[in-house]
């Protein structure tokens, strides 16, 4: 999924192609008839997972975020390379940024991050039946491997420890599909 319901601008000039995203001048008309300019981020996706241990702990990755001003507690996630389907690469991630290969990944739900001005989705997946893997990080990623049971993650989003909007979707997703499967 690259972009929205919407029509195709009217015009668009190229301001910026980066290695992540492309910012572009987009002229378009609304649905109620209005021409307007808009600064529009175009992403090509990204998936995430919410790795789940046999005994209900999730796996996070607390990881430098310079945006961010420091450390953050994240889901494994990474955008899509072209050509690359969105469950394998959340099934990539969550080896490469844990170190755990999962045996089976389970789609959950797909959401635009900031649909005010970006196309990127996320999507997001459980990933269970982990087992040893290989940890292969980039250059830019520093990280360190956290778990806790996923009862304890919910609580640090309502306290505040969890800030990461991906990881507070996918922790709550998983949660409450776990919940439902409990008798």
């Amino acid at each position: 999924m690259k972009s929205g319901p919407g029509s195709p601008p009217e015009k668009r000039k190229q301001i910026y192609r980066g290695r992540v995203v492309t910012l572009n001048l987009e002229t378009t008309k609304l649905p109620n008839g209005v021409t307007i300019e808009l600064e529009v981020i175009r992403h090509q996706g990204a998936a995430a997972a919410v790795p789940l241990t046999g005994d209900g702990n999730v796996l996070l990755i607390r990881q430098y975020r310079h945006a961010a001003g420091g450390y953050i507690y994240e889901l494994p996630a990474g955008k899509i390379d072209p050509g690359e389907e969105p469950l394998a690469c959340a099934a990539r991630e969550v080896e490469e940024e844990t170190g755990r290969r999962a045996s089976s990944i389970t789609p959950m739900l797909s959401f635009y991050t900031t649909p005010g001005f970006t196309d990127e989705v996320i999507h997001l997946f459980l990933a269970t039946g982990l087992a040893p893997g290989t940890q292969n990080l980039e250059r830019d990623e520093v990280l360190e491997v956290v778990e806790m049971p996923l009862e304890q993650a919910i609580h640090r989003i309502a306290d505040g420890t969890i800030r990461d909007a991906k990881t507070i979707i996918g922790l709550q997703a998983a949660y409450l599909a776990r919940g439902s499967r409990q008798p």
